[in-house]
């Protein structure tokens, strides 16, 4: 017996010390990759900036790339609305009033947005924005079809389990994905559950929300100017 209590003991002493070692090698990889992000954002401002002051020494325009992806939030209620509407704001996960979600741009997406943009405020987010979303208002779409789990991402291991097979292994991984808009966006931004937003500080357009922000209201495209709104509501 006393032999045995022994083997045990060295076993789960065995077992602690390796996976100790794995975590802080899994921690290691994880601060190294987060570094080469950082290195890799600062690099594509640089790139801009520099392209920016070389157009204007030529006396041109510089042209910035456009947006790979919008974040939607829904700003009304459906009490009326036809069908297809209701039909578009359900395919976009926009289930609820202060829902929001990241779209990748492309023909339909755009059509689709247009098509409910009395309804939603959309623009294009920066990392700032999709870093704060993800680790303050983030939650992942955890189990099986018909019976997911609604779990906040408060560790690297749910993104493992759920994305390892695509690469993505901690947050700074699903971040790059959904900001550079990676080919394995499609995966990480179902995986994240659609995200509730309070009320926006100070409140919506004074004019109303169901005019279009360019006539002082809040609904349609606000381009850079959502990461504002992005700061009120979350």
């Amino acid at each position: 017996k006393a032999k045995k209590e022994k083997k045990k003991s060295r076993k789960a002493i065995t077992l602690r010390a390796k996976a100790k070692k794995e975590k802080k090698e899994s921690r290691k990889a994880i601060t190294q990759r987060a570094k080469e992000y950082a290195e890799e954002y600062d690099r594509a401002e640089r790139e801009i900036i520099e392209e920016k002051r070389a157009a204007k020494e030529q006396g041109k325009f510089y042209v910035p790339p456009g947006a790979k992806v919008v974040f939607v939030v829904r700003i009304r209620g459906i009490n009326g609305v036809e069908p297809k509407v209701r039909k578009i704001l359900r395919l976009l996960r926009l289930t609820q009033i202060h829902n929001g979600v990241f779209v990748k741009v492309n023909y339909a997406t755009m059509r689709m947005i247009q098509r409910v943009e009395p309804f939603v405020a959309y623009g294009y987010p920066n990392l700032k924005s999709v870093r704060e979303l993800i680790y303050k208002r983030g939650f992942g779409k955890v189990g099986k079809r018909g019976s997911w789990d609604r779990i906040p991402l408060s560790d690297n291991r749910i993104v493992e389990e759920s994305l390892g097979k695509l690469g993505i292994t901690c947050m700074e991984d699903l971040i790059h994905e959904i900001y550079t808009c990676g080919p394995s966006f499609k995966e990480a931004n179902n995986f994240l559950w659609p995200f509730k937003l309070s009320s926006p500080k100070g409140g919506f357009s004074r004019k109303s929300k169901l005019k279009h922000f360019c006539e002082g209201g809040d609904a349609g495209n606000r381009e850079n100017l959502m990461n504002a709104l992005i700061r009120r509501m979350n």
